[in-house]
C-alpha cells in the first residue's frame, strides 16, 4: 500500500512538473509577442502613445468597449 502511495505521489509529481513547463512555454511565447507588439509603428505602441496624450478620452473608449461586450453576454 505504501508503494501506491508513492508511485501515486510521483504521478502528480510529475504532472505537475508538466504543467508547469507548459505553462512556462506559454508565458514565454507571449512575453516575447509582447514586447514584439510594442516596437516603435506596432499595435501597442500606437495605442500607448495615444493613451498618453488623451488618458480621459482612451478611458471613456475602453468603458464603452467594455460596455458593448458585456450587452453581448
Amino acid at each position: 500500500m505504501a508503494e501506491r502511495a508513492i508511485d501515486a505521489a510521483t504521478d502528480v509529481s510529475r504532472t505537475i512538473g508538466e504543467v508547469a513547463g507548459g505553462l512556462h512555454a506559454a508565458v514565454d511565447r507571449l512575453t516575447a509577442t509582447i514586447e514584439e507588439a510594442r516596437k516603435p509603428g506596432k499595435p501597442l505602441s500606437t495605442v500607448a502613445a495615444i493613451t498618453r496624450e488623451a488618458p480621459l478620452a482612451s478611458l471613456f473608449v475602453a468603458f464603452l468597449f467594455g460596455v458593448a461586450v458585456a450587452r453581448r453576454r
